[in-house]
């Protein structure tokens, strides 16, 4: 914690406060997120509901708790999925060099030129509205992100004595990248990975905000911030307000986690 510094440590404190809330929900919600009162609808706050209550009369604090879990799972499949197959290209580029290595590159070039949004709205075009889709189109916008940097820092450890040295002892080309040079790359794959996380973050809020990623009446922030606009022009603004605000604390934190992150590698 020391090296993430007071900003840092701050950051990574409210994001584990966020992932222990998210996952102890059913135990600290106050309610059912997806019950509906319709004698509680548009309530403002109060004792029995801190945030208020939505059109509904769905309590917002237990939906926000609940909400976390799309909120945050969708962006971590991206950031998984765009990791695993970012690093094995740029290992695989890094290793091989010439056609390989151009090749892999112009591929990640291209990627890289197309918005991460418009990956998803292709694939939730083609597979329909909902997270699985749209994990599938970030994932894949994703990809270059990871891979370009990682493949940089593969090709200087490529070129270190240690290689040549597993590779006159014997070893394959696969257990030198798996034994040697992938632990030497985890660092800035974990930091690129956290750095990237903040930007799913908000594409997916984006798409949910669109109506085409998570479907009511499922909680997800992204999704209430769209509904709380309603609410709010109906005098009841904290849903939209709250979804809102938790959704940039969440990308600040990432944002200032990865960045952190970055500078101790």
């Amino acid at each position: 914690m020391s090296r993430l510094g007071g900003l840092g440590t701050a950051a990574a404190v409210l994001l584990a406060v966020v992932a222990v809330t998210t996952l102890a929900a059913p135990l600290l919600a106050p309610y059912d997120p997806d019950f509906p009162d319709l004698l509680s609808a548009l309530a403002g706050s109060s004792s029995s509901h801190p945030l208020g209550a939505d059109a509904l009369g769905r309590d917002v604090l237990s939906r926000l708790m609940y909400g976390a879990r799309t909120t945050l799972l969708g962006p971590a499949l991206v950031i998984c999925v765009s990791s695993v197959v970012g690093t094995a290209l740029a290992i695989t580029a890094a290793w091989a060099g010439g056609r390989v290595d151009a090749v892999i590159s112009r591929v990640l070039d291209v990627l890289f030129a197309v918005p991460g949004i418009v990956f998803a709205l292709i694939t939730v075009a083609v597979l329909g509205p909902g997270i699985p889709g749209v994990v599938a189109g970030l994932a894949v916008a994703y990809t270059p992100y990871v891979a370009r940097v990682v493949r940089s820092a593969a090709l200087r450890e490529r070129s270190l004595p240690y290689v040549a040295a597993a590779w006159v002892q014997g070893r394959s080309a696969f257990a030198i990248c798996v034994r040697h040079l992938l632990p030497n790359l985890r660092p800035i794959i974990v930091a690129q990975s956290v750095s990237a996380l903040g930007f799913a973050v908000i594409d997916v809020a984006a798409i949910s905000f669109l109506g085409l990623g998570v479907q009511p009446p499922a909680a997800d922030w992204g999704l209430m911030v769209k509904s709380g606009f309603d609410s709010a022009m109906r005098g009841q603004p904290l849903e939209a307000i709250s979804a809102g605000v938790l959704i940039a604390l969440v990308v600040a934190s990432v944002s200032v986690l990865g960045d952190r992150l970055g500078r101790t590698v």
